[in-house]
């Protein structure tokens, strides 16, 4: 009897911890961003040293079914007191883009993305060919006056629209508000593309994205629960990497057409709790070694 009475007390406990998101837990990558003494040149090209040292991810896999991705594509993250730094390196033997203003759906173009996300809210950031950009800042509907959000003129409820979600539509916290004219103050980007963008009678070598977030414009992402900007050694923030191509390799590959660094098992990008664990380490990049690990990809 004592031991069935254990067994009714455990059960809710079990039942509570249980993992409710599609992406397997042990799967979510985690990643070392280190940290740079001299501001980077935003302008593509990914020539400066910190990012020939910096830490590269691992070659992108299929968002739903983690298989190799047909094209190589890899990020790299570093950080100074000022600005949070992201890079793409994208193979693509044929460079295509259309939009040229900037919060088109640039998701019907190929495109890279990344996602930032603080406890009540996160940041969505694609960019295409044309160095196009397309950007939303979502509000978890059940933190909206918790928050502080309802109190910002830039989040009347006026200015937001309700969203749950792509396919992942029973996510735990419900209905999110997003704000889709709002941009990131202070933010720079630039695309640098090796061949010929629209132009087919050539082989392209790819494209790479140089990308520049100042942590003061972070300050509503950081609000709920008190993170520091800049972060501290050893702080942990969550962030998605992600590519979407208007193609598929050939059967009987199940290329999805979506490709990311930490796989979400589902057609769904807006999963907080799927995004890589990205630590912020104040380890210079300046001291590491290449290796392997750290060396960029080669473009076939």
């Amino acid at each position: 009897m004592k031991f069935l009475a254990l067994a009714f007390l455990i059960a809710p406990i079990l039942l509570a911890s249980e993992w409710k998101f599609p992406c397997p837990e042990s799967e979510i990558a985690e990643y070392n961003a280190l940290h740079v003494r001299t501001p980077i040149k935003i302008d593509g090209q990914l020539n400066e040293t910190a990012w020939e040292k910096a830490p590269t991810s691992p070659r992108f896999k299929d968002i739903i079914t983690g298989e190799r991705a047909l094209h190589d594509t890899r990020a790299m993250v570093l950080w100074d007191e000022t600005n949070l730094y992201v890079a793409f390196r994208i193979e693509e033997p044929f460079v295509h883009a259309k939009y040229t203003t900037n919060n088109s759906p640039i998701y019907y173009d190929n495109d890279v993305e990344m996602f930032i996300a603080g406890k009540d809210s996160y940041y969505e950031f694609e960019i295409n060919g044309f160095n196009t950009t397309y950007e939303v800042f979502f509000i978890w509907e059940e933190a909206y006056e918790s928050g502080g959000f309802s109190k910002a003129p830039e989040f009347a409820r006026s200015k937001l629209q309700p969203f749950n979600g792509v396919d992942f539509k029973a996510h735990p916290r419900g209905m999110r508000l997003g704000a889709f004219d709002w941009h990131f103050p202070g933010k720079q980007t630039a695309v640098k593309v090796d061949g010929t963008v629209n132009d087919d009678k050539d082989h392209d070598r790819g494209w790479s994205v140089e990308l520049a977030f100042p942590w003061k414009g972070m300050e509503w992402l950081a609000k709920s629960d008190g993170r520091l900007l800049p972060p501290k050694n050893g702080d942990v923030w969550r962030m998605d990497f992600s590519r979407f191509n208007q193609y598929k390799e050939a059967p009987p590959s199940k290329d999805s057409g979506g490709w990311v660094w930490t796989r979400h098992a589902i057609w769904d990008s807006h999963i907080p709790e799927c995004f890589a664990r990205i630590k912020f380490l104040t380890n210079e990049v300046s001291g590491v070694e290449n290796s392997d690990s750290t060396r960029k990809p080669e473009l076939r």
